[in-house]
């Protein structure tokens, strides 16, 4: 009777008992692609100057083969870990988690992985905790998405040494800070309103304590007290879609409000629904301008006139900001803004007065 070995049961060979099975290199990978060990190493860290029907075959090999990279390794080799950290306080928020996708985005082109850190409160202590932590989880440098006040502390101070950037804050020039341009973004939203011939602008607030929230309401006033126009109440909110609604409720019943400008979309939104229960038209009674340019803003009833943020180049920005930190390049502390714009939709009309 012939013994029936384990390679042929499995059709393949087995590792003995005893014996370590030898794992595959990144030379056997270069191999039986046929290429070199350099561009197996491009291709596994996501470089992008290697040509597409190079990649594949490299892939192809990997997944024959079954290579997975080294990273650590590879980090001790090279002394760096293609990593970016990322400290926030809450992915709730449009800003926060659109900011969070594009830098995610924008890294990976780079070839490098975000860490995400949330911090639990917006305290000094929470943020340094953080720092620890990603110190210890090894990346390259940090992106900091500050939004709101520490309750500890009248503005961020962070550890020295750290190549760090900072998103919305109040951190001025001590770190490199990216941001968008909230004041021109609210004056081009008036602006827009009292050109259409309205006589005051009324504004339903995001939280406070948000950086966001202030420079809004800031710019809102500012522009009104320029055109030389009444200030209204401010109207409280908390970025929801309820509490623009609960703002929408009150301003209903308000003679003399004919134009709202909401710090953010999903306060437009409840705003809008507000409107329509109490049977005032938009924009035929009331017209609405929102802030972010969310993605379903077009889709609203009516579609929303809104400012747009680009997200997009808020985590360009802050991935190329910190990477020039890793690199040692020259880099100067301040403040780069990024652009906003105003998208007019049909939430916007002139006065019933004066049509």
């Amino acid at each position: 009777m012939t013994a029936v070995t384990p390679e042929e049961t499995s059709g393949g060979p087995t590792r003995r008992a005893g014996r370590p099975r030898r794992s595959v290199s990144m030379a056997d990978v270069a191999r039986l692609a046929g290429v070199s060990s350099q561009t197996v190493s491009r291709v596994s860290t996501g470089h992008p100057g290697v040509v597409s029907s190079t990649r594949e075959q490299v892939l192809a090999a990997m997944r024959q083969l079954g290579y997975r990279p080294n990273s650590a390794a590879r980090a001790l080799k090279l002394g760096e870990f293609r990593t970016i950290g990322v400290i926030l306080f809450t992915l709730s928020t449009t800003g926060n988690s659109r900011t969070v996708e594009a830098i995610a985005t924008h890294a990976a082109r780079e070839g490098y992985a975000i860490t995400l850190i949330p911090v639990a409160a917006p305290t000094q202590d929470g943020v340094l905790g953080a720092f620890t932590r990603l110190g210890e989880l090894a990346v390259d440098g940090i992106i900091v998405i500050m939004e709101v006040h520490l309750l500890d502390a009248t503005t961020v101070t962070l550890p020295p040494g750290v190549q760090v950037v900072v998103v919305d804050s109040d951190a001025d020039d001590h770190y490199t800070v990216v941001d968008t341009d909230q004041t021109d973004g609210t004056r081009q939203a008036v602006r827009h309103l009292l050109d259409l011939g309205h006589q005051t602008v009324w504004h339903v607030t995001g939280p406070s304590g948000s950086f966001a929230s202030e420079r809004r309401t800031k710019a809102w006033r500012a522009a009104l007290e320029e055109a030389g126009r009444p200030v209204p109440p401010v109207q409280g909110g908390d970025w929801s879609a309820e509490s623009g609604y609960r703002a929408g409720i009150r301003l209903a019943d308000e003679p003399e409000c004919t134009a709202v400008f909401a710090a953010n979309d999903q306060m437009a939104l409840g705003l809008l629904r507000a409107f329509h229960e109490r049977g005032r038209t938009v924009p035929g009674d009331i017209s609405v301008v929102g802030f972010d340019d969310i993605p379903d803003a077009a889709s609203f009833i009516p579609p929303l006139t809104t400012v747009h943020q680009d997200f997009a180049e808020v985590g360009r920005h802050c991935v190329q900001g910190v990477l020039r930190q890793i690199h040692n390049e020259a880099t100067d502390p301040g403040t780069t803004l990024v652009p906003t714009r105003l998208v007019v939709r049909q939430s916007t009309a002139p006065p019933a007065s004066t049509r």
